[in-house]
């Protein structure tokens, strides 16, 4: 099959145009560093000719709230036109696991917006909502920092290696549309304030920790629901020990 990876060249596109190739289907990297841009639609229509799915794992370039709605909102709406006149047959987007439950994060409100979309396309679909990645662990821990603290809530969080996030956006991609939505999470949960702990020690950070109920993440105040996966998710293999150790061998 022709399969489309809108955003093929970041993290987890380059890895699933690997993993489809591998497989023996064409699969096609499809960003603006490959002369496919689905804000300005140059290279769109041609992209799509012949395509059979489309899997769209683009992220936006901005954070900032009315930036990145408008991003996804266009983006959304100019791919779905294109696939339709395409006739595509199974859209797949990546979100995220409770994004509609923290609304005071203007990336995830933009990203609910963009499941709706597809909601409303009329197109077969299928929705994957990872946890957060492993990969972005660092980051958080960045964000959260103050002075040499690292004010974190300790609620519970089930993040996951981008590996598995590829490994279950490969089974809906190639299985039949869902026309709905399918959770994906890393194998345990473990408050949030521990995990950047266990992150700190591997890289040899001498920063010190603080749980604090009342830490925000990205704007918003957490709870053990708001970043795990609802009933029977399907759970990734690779633990955040082993992945922390696999990463400091490399």
């Amino acid at each position: 099959m022709k399969i489309v990876v809108i955003g093929g060249t970041g993290l987890i596109g380059s890895k699933l145009v690997k993993t489809l190739k591998e497989r023996g289907h064409e699969a096609l990297a499809a960003s603006p560093n490959t002369g496919v841009n689905t804000i300005t639609r140059e290279g769109l229509a041609e992209a799509l000719n012949g395509a059979d799915i489309v899997v769209d794992v683009a992220n936006a370039p901005v954070w900032e709230d009315k930036a990145v709605l408008e991003f996804f909102e266009t983006s959304g709406r100019n791919l779905l036109a294109a696939e339709a006149a395409a006739g595509v047959r199974h859209h797949v987007a990546l979100s995220i696991v409770g994004s509609e439950r923290l609304p005071d994060n203007g990336y995830f409100r933009a990203k609910v917006a963009q499941e709706n979309l597809i909601k409303a396309s009329g197109l077969p679909y299928t929705i994957l909502r990872a946890t957060q990645f492993f990969e972005f662990v660092g980051g958080i821990a960045q964000l959260s920092t103050v002075g040499e603290e690292i004010r974190v809530s300790p609620a519970l969080f089930q993040p996951i290696a981008s590996d598995d996030v590829v490994a279950a956006l490969t089974e809906v991609t190639l299985a039949a549309p869902v026309n709905g939505t399918v959770e994906v999470a890393g194998p345990e949960a473990i408050p949030l304030d521990e995990v950047v702990r266990r992150f700190l020690k591997a890289t040899e950070d001498t920063r010190k920790v603080v749980p604090d109920v009342h830490a925000r993440y990205f704007g918003a105040i957490i709870d053990d629901q708001s970043l795990t996966p609802g009933q029977n998710p399907r759970l990734g293999s690779i633990r955040f020990d082993d992945w922390l150790a696999q990463s400091k061998a490399q």
